[in-house]
């Protein structure tokens, strides 16, 4: 898929906010605003909330079955409330809050040499469990390759050399990643 224009990101950045506001300072639903073929695409996305440069939520869906709009929609709204690792937002936390959406690109099976830092997210299924990183928590946290593996099965609850299991699924994925501040500013009208 091609990659999205500034203003389909814009678009999916303001979506995002707007949706968090709604359901935590008004616990409703927002409208989703008429969209682009490309946002209609069924696409999987992330939505990585930070609160004063800390992480506050990531949530996301790896299986595209709703429109890119109506995705990152819904992951916004679950990483702002329902994010085991974090207390649910508050209203006054909505102000100051970065929003990063990744759109990811079809899971595909990979090799562990394969495997890029900073290029690929990587997702480990074995024995029921799952773990997902994103392409840029390899770079944030300085991982190799073999320490990248390792985060991902513990993500999963697995044992950290699980992906050296003949049976362990090993797949991988590229990102659309973008924020507020990584956007360049509109263009004058």
């Amino acid at each position: 898929m091609s990659p999205l224009s500034s203003d389909e990101r814009r678009a999916l950045l303001d979506l995002a906010r707007r949706a968090i506001v709604e359901a935590v300072c008004h616990g409703r639903l927002a409208n989703l605003p008429p969209y682009t073929s490309a946002l209609a695409q069924p696409r999987p996305a992330f939505v990585t909330l930070h609160h004063n440069g800390r992480l506050r939520g990531c949530m996301g869906q790896v299986e595209p079955d709703a429109s890119l709009m109506e995705t990152v929609a819904r992951c916004a709204i679950c990483a702002a409330l329902e994010d085991p690792r974090f207390r649910p937002l508050e209203p006054e936390e909505t102000g100051d809050l970065e929003i990063e959406i990744s759109v990811l690109s079809p899971l595909v099976p990979i090799q562990p040499q394969e495997i890029e830092i900073g290029v690929h997210g990587i997702l480990i299924a074995w024995e029921g469990r799952r773990g997902l990183l994103l392409p840029q928590v390899a770079i944030e946290h300085r991982f190799t390759r073999e320490r990248f593996l390792e985060a991902a099965c513990e993500k999963a609850g697995l044992e950290r050399d699980a992906w050296k299991n003949p049976d362990a699924r090993i797949l991988s994925f590229t990102a659309e990643v973008f924020s507020q501040v990584t956007l360049a500013p509109a263009e004058p009208v």
